[in-house]
């Protein structure tokens, strides 16, 4: 006999296992001892979630590849004779409504261009950089994003090597995962955001004092559409987890009722 099944360890942390049981009969042919043997399968289980996560990221890509395009285009045909129809004298009384669905028609832009950034043939320019020099250029500009919502950012780098980067993908990465930070926080609370190095593996770390991610979710991140935000698309993780991909680097989540770090481990030889 055989089962699978998730059980919590003495330290809390979730453990799958394998029950493996055997009946054990006499010379006679009758049980007398059923013999229990319990495997950890854990691992194995984290590699099938992760193969299975990334089969449903490269089909979402090849759909955002074949279809977003085609999308983009009507739109912004409608785009532009709303703004022409909005700056006629005859039609001044509705600009409200032109500005309006130019809004939500930018914003329908801006969940497409995320949709695309799932492409698993998407192209990027690997060029050797140095990440704390494209977070401490970034700085300022997180620091603002910051301040809006009365939130606070602390920059902690440490050397390390320079790393294969598209530079416009690992900003966007970085913006999306502390945008998700700062909402998660109240007001007054902080994100930490570090560099350092840990074997032979350069590690970005983002750090927020939110309330943490229900341990029941944690498996789900990264999944396109899913999200834990009433006005969310669900596409931000999921384009974090696809540009991790394209740079061979992978991503770890650790959370608490303290806050949730989330770190980006990047290999610093290929």
């Amino acid at each position: 006999m055989r089962s699978e099944y998730c059980m919590l360890s003495r330290n809390g942390r979730k453990v799958w296992v394998r029950d493996e049981a055997t009946i054990l009969s006499d010379e006679t042919g009758q049980p007398y001892m059923i013999q229990g043997v319990l495997l950890d399968i854990t691992e194995r289980k984290q590699f099938e979630n992760e193969i299975a996560r990334l089969d449903r990221l490269n089909l979402i890509g090849e759909m955002a590849a074949g279809i977003g395009h085609e999308i983009r285009n009507p739109m912004t045909t409608v785009r532009g004779f709303l703004q022409w129809l909005s700056n006629k004298k005859e039609c001044t009384k509705y600009k409200e409504y032109y500005d309006l669905m130019i809004d939500e028609l930018n914003r329908a832009n801006s969940i497409i261009s995320e949709y695309l950034s799932l492409a698993k043939n998407r192209t990027i320019n690997l060029k050797n950089q140095n990440l704390n020099a494209i977070l401490e250029t970034m700085f300022p500009l997180i620091q603002a994003d910051a301040m809006v919502s009365d939130k606070y950012v602390v920059l902690d780098l440490a050397g390390i090597p320079d790393l294969l980067l598209d530079e416009k993908e690992i900003r966007q990465l970085i913006l999306n995962l502390i945008r998700n930070g700062l909402e998660a926080m109240p007001a007054g609370g902080a994100i930490t955001i570090r560099t350092y190095q840990e074997g032979n593996k350069a590690i970005l770390s983002i750090q927020d004092e939110g309330p943490g991610i229900n341990p029941d979710v944690i498996e789900k991140l990264g999944t396109p559409f899913f999200s834990t935000k009433e006005q969310g698309a669900g596409l931000g993780l999921a384009v974090c987890y696809s540009i991790a991909t394209r740079h061979e680097a992978a991503i770890d989540v650790q959370t608490s009722q303290n806050g949730t770090t989330f770190f980006v481990q990047f290999k610093t030889s290929r």
